[in-house]
């Protein structure tokens, strides 16, 4: 080890990001789990070496020098670049499984129909899925892989947009006999709707006639159970193009409208840059975008899919 390093009190550094960071030597001890006394013999260690003082101490109150508030920023990348520098290295020396995490409905209603073939093709690799819709702390976290709905906004991380997505009215062939179609600009208050925070009818009718339908549209927070509603006979609903094709194909739902609207989000790949090397996380990289490109949009759909009536 260089000597400067050697001689640089480095577990010290993390003390001075804790206490930068609570303004407290206590709530500093607390969260390093350590004593108070320790974390003031590591502050000064610290300020004998940098030879500057790096907190103001006025009573029970604890302030940043401008020296300190000038060390501040780089200490706190140098500590992060350090804790993903470790948990890479975790994950490139370990041959466990590789961890992914997506929203609920696109696992049951896009992912798991196909995995059969990525099971096929990669036979070595053990999945493990979770689901949430939280952003995920790669650096603290066994994650590898985030398949995520939204805009692709994700600084600092590798994020590429995997699918687009459309919204279409869907309903059993039942309630599409019973009532017909429904057109954009029509009457919505003679049908029976489902409604959703995330696929709002709002979307679909003119906006005067909102009042009408609004306060008799059951609601259902969950596209899985929208789907499950709707399939049911309990209303129309407007879908996600990627969470319905499947029910399309089996007949349990039929198209109820003849138009499409583009989706406001999609579906990205996110991951740190770096775990694009990771074998496992390639393979998967490589099997789900071409599932993406053989998915076809709502024009492209097979006719048996996009047949009315």
């Amino acid at each position: 080890m260089p000597v400067a390093y050697d001689r640089m009190p480095l577990g010290a550094l993390r003390v001075f990001e804790a206490v930068a960071t609570s303004l407290n030597f206590s709530a500093a001890a607390d969260a390093l789990n350590v004593s108070p006394a320790a974390v003031s013999q590591q502050i000064k260690a610290l300020e004998d070496y940098v030879q500057v003082p790096l907190f103001r101490r006025t009573g029970r109150r604890v302030e940043l020098t401008d020296e300190g508030l000038e060390l501040l920023p780089a200490v706190r990348d140098g500590l992060e670049r350090l804790t993903s520098a470790m948990h890479q290295l975790k994950h490139h020396g370990s041959a466990g499984p590789l961890q992914i995490t997506t929203v609920a409905s696109f696992l049951q209603m896009w992912v798991l129909p196909r995995l059969r073939s990525f099971r096929r093709k990669f036979p070595d690799v053990d999945l493990r899925f979770h689901t949430s819709r939280d952003l995920v702390d790669f650096s603290r976290s066994s994650t590898h892989v985030a398949l995520r709905f939204g805009h692709g906004n994700y600084p600092n991380l590798h994020s590429e947009k995997l699918l687009d997505d459309w919204l279409v009215p869907v309903a059993s062939p039942e309630l599409v006999k019973q009532y017909g179609l429904i057109e954009r600009g029509a009457d919505l208050s003679r049908y029976p709707l489902l409604e959703s925070d995330d696929e709002p009818w709002s979307v679909w009718n003119k906006p005067d006639e909102e009042v009408v339908w609004r306060s008799r549209a059951p609601s259902i927070d969950d596209s899985a159970g929208l789907l499950a509603a709707a399939e049911e006979g309990l209303g129309f609903a407007l879908a996600r193009w990627t969470l319905v094709s499947r029910h399309l194909q089996k007949g349990s739902l039929k198209l109820a409208g003849k138009e499409t609207l583009p989706f406001r989000s999609g579906y990205y790949f996110v991951c740190p840059k770096s775990f694009l090397t990771l074998p496992k996380v390639a393979q998967f990289r490589e099997w789900i975008f071409a599932a993406a490109r053989d998915f076809p949009a709502p024009d492209a759909a097979p006719a048996s899919v996009r047949r009315r009536g």
